[in-house]
């Protein structure tokens, strides 16, 4: 019991960064519509701030395991904070010198404190409850705590903004960006006081061992299942940051008059990601009864037929609740195309589970590698929203819905990941030791 109740305030922090790793990662996406106005750059540069974020992952994924297994939990952790707090103080800094060119380095460092995050949180949190049902628990409070701030930081930067997206300053937003900055403060204070159960080192295993001629790769499944995960974080961040670019755009004037267009797009936004924690929830709950390979091409294919729906069906208006501003929460007319892009957010909650899982498996004692090489191709959460807004672009500004093919050809490719893929035609290469 004492050693339970030691625990309890690291946990706590814990959970807080689990919930950081959303806010910092999903406030990209808004900063960006910031930026476009307020240093008048196109949709693609306006995008830069998450493709400096995620493009971190392609460098520091691989190495963030490895920092764990050489350095432990608590040391990660204290350095996954420290630079955090200079990422975010470095992008409030460059709304002070007002300097593109300082948010995207804020950005960018900003990447590889949420790249170490990702790597220490989950086994952390699980290491803290004690291991089995205790520390999924812990895994899964988490993961509603990282959905919960990812639908907050995308409403209250609409709310952040009450003149309009055209005169929008980093400075509006400061407030969030301090929040974060005191958070990480807190966590490395608890973190550097408290004593974190770390894995013993054992030093038979350093030694060098022969050279495997097999690895991570050799595994056909495993070489789809991460092109998978690469596509599907695309996928994820792409469809509620370009929707929320084109329900906010005062030139196209989507949602009519009357209306907070930053605020209701910040909230039609966060209610994807406030889907995606409906989506989490149910998978939890049947995920012991459905299969991976069903469920993944279940949602692959629903969200392909809902995205197809968005870029084909005509712009009616349905009532959506949302935050409008001033004016406070109510139902406001927006297109119908939103709503089924909202829609997806149902889909793709349970993705990276069911490619994760289905990616792994079989690969025995190659799966920590494979872990490494999955985090660094997080970075298609930056590339593929950067193709989708140049396709905006390209279009004069307003082929938004256009874009919406890339997530298209995206979702296809999920659909024969789960159905073709993901099977293991490699069962003959050995993975014990």
């Amino acid at each position: 019991m004492e050693q339970k109740k030691s625990y309890f305030l690291p946990i706590v922090v814990m959970i807080f960064l689990f919930a950081m790793i959303s806010f910092v990662t999903n406030l990209a996406s808004p900063m960006g519509d910031i930026l476009k106005y307020q240093f008048g750059v196109p949709n693609w540069m306006g995008t830069l701030g998450v493709f400096a974020n995620f493009i971190a992952y392609a460098i520091m994924g691989y190495p963030a395991g490895t920092m764990l297994q050489r350095y432990g939990y608590k040391k990660t952790a204290l350095v996954a904070v420290s630079v955090g707090f200079i990422g975010v103080g470095i992008q409030t800094l460059s709304g002070t010198v007002e300097s593109f060119g300082v948010y995207l380095l804020g950005a960018f460092i900003a990447g590889f404190s949420m790249c170490l995050l990702n790597t220490v949180v989950n086994p952390m949190l699980n290491r803290l409850g004690g291991g089995g049902n205790k520390g999924n628990q812990l895994i899964q409070t988490g993961g509603a705590f990282n959905s919960l701030s990812g639908t907050a930081v995308i409403v209250l930067t609409g709310l952040l903004i009450p003149e309009g997206i055209k005169n929008a300053q980093i400075s509006h937003v400061f407030p969030l960006m301090y929040a974060a900055l005191a958070i990480f403060a807190f966590a490395f204070v608890v973190l550097a006081l408290t004593k974190i159960p770390e894995n013993p080192v054992d030093t038979k295993k350093s030694v060098a061992k022969k050279a495997d001629k097999y690895g991570p790769l050799s595994f056909r499944h495993f070489v789809l299942g991460a092109v998978a995960i690469f596509v599907y974080v695309g996928i994820e961040v792409g469809i509620p940051n370009v929707l929320q670019k084109w329900l906010q755009n005062p030139d196209l004037n989507v949602l009519g008059s009357g209306v907070n267009a930053e605020a209701v797009a910040g909230s039609v936004a966060a209610t994807y990601w406030l889907l995606m924690l409906v989506g989490r929830l149910v998978g939890a709950v049947i995920g012991s009864k459905v299969s991976a390979r069903a469920m993944l091409g279940v949602v692959s294919c629903v969200g392909l037929l809902l995205t197809l729906g968005a870029i084909l069906a005509p712009e009616v208006a349905v009532n959506l609740p949302v935050f409008n501003g001033a004016a406070g929460f109510g139902l406001v007319n927006v297109p119908v195309n939103a709503a089924l892009l909202v829609l997806c957010g149902l889909c793709t909650s349970v993705m990276w589970g069911g490619i994760f899982n289905l990616a792994v498996e079989g690969l025995g004692k190659y799966t920590e590698k494979a872990s490494g090489i999955f985090m660094a191709l997080v970075c298609g959460g930056g590339i593929l929203p950067l193709l989708q807004n140049a396709i905006v672009d390209m279009q004069g500004g307003v082929g938004y819905l256009a874009s919406y093919w890339v997530i298209v050809v995206a979702l296809v490719y999920m659909l024969y990941y789960a159905l073709v893929g993901s099977k293991n035609v490699n069962k003959d290469i050995p993975v014990n030791d």
